[in-house]
């Protein structure tokens, strides 16, 4: 582990004397709610995070786009196909106009709600819980654009001084852009469905600033854990939502446990 990750307290673990330390046997695995209670709300909204928020949660994972006019707010998907646009994206749309748009259009039964930005997201709930931040690429978003993503990303995380705010991204591009302009920021790698422990070696080693690994849990078995342990990082998995998938990663001792039902894992945490 880096200098720098391993004096810097995360939100993967509580800070102990003398550093931090990834998760083990003694420690407890942490509850994200995937996109907050996305099964109870339309994700990425404020309802959906408040209704998390309702259960003894450590922490929210939520989707960082770039509006055209250059704002960071709360979006998955690369399209808008859930309110109704197929061919619209976020970036087609300026910060005002989204707001017009319903954001849980998708969500039966539920009330308007529109875009929330980062910095309305990061001001009310980053002294409440842990926050995961994922920075989000298109497959053709140039890089310029995906820079002032990070910037800004990472500007607005820093501002309100919390050591328990991460970023993350399955954009190797983007964390190594993090990592130029903010070397001492936790940045978390997330893994593909297809990146076994092979893959997930290769990244450690050549990438030691990393703070971790999010993994899909398909993959997470205990030569996995071995691989992120030997290296001294932390290690966080998606998603976890059948009481099997939810036990093994339990079992296994990861840091972070990301689920669509984080009162289930809450409950077999417990």
């Amino acid at each position: 582990m880096s200098s720098n990750n391993h004096l810097k307290p995360t939100l993967f673990q509580p800070p102990l004397v003398g550093g931090i330390a990834p998760n083990r046997e003694s420690k407890i695995t942490r509850i994200y709610a995937h996109r907050g209670a996305n099964k109870e709300a339309a994700e990425n909204t404020r309802t959906a995070f408040e209704r998390a928020l309702h259960y003894p949660i450590d922490g929210i994972e939520t989707d960082i786009q770039l509006t055209r006019d250059g704002v960071p707010v709360l979006w998955h998907d690369d399209d808008f196909a859930k309110l109704g646009h197929a061919d619209k994206r976020v970036d087609d749309f300026d910060f005002a106009q989204l707001q017009t748009l319903n954001f849980a259009a998708h969500f039966a039964g539920a009330e308007k709600e529109s875009a929330m930005n980062l910095q309305d997201f990061v001001t009310a709930y980053h002294a409440r819980c842990d926050l995961l931040l994922e920075i989000k690429r298109y497959s053709n978003e140039s890089q310029v654009q995906q820079h002032s993503k990070v910037r800004q990303t990472l500007s607005i995380a820093q501002a309100v001084n919390s050591e328990r705010i991460m970023a993350s991204s399955f954009d190797l591009d983007s964390l190594l852009y993090a990592q130029q302009i903010a070397p001492n920021f936790p940045l978390v790698f997330n893994l593909e469905p297809e990146h076994n422990v092979v893959f997930a070696i290769q990244a450690l080693q050549q990438q030691p600033f990393l703070q971790g690994l999010c993994v899909h849990i398909a993959t997470l078995d205990a030569a996995m854990m071995a691989a992120v342990r030997q290296r001294g990082k932390s290690i966080a998995v998606y998603t976890c939502n059948t009481d099997e998938q939810i036990d093994r990663a339990l079992h296994l001792g990861v840091d972070v446990l990301i689920s669509d039902f984080p009162q289930r894992a809450l409950h077999r945490r417990a």
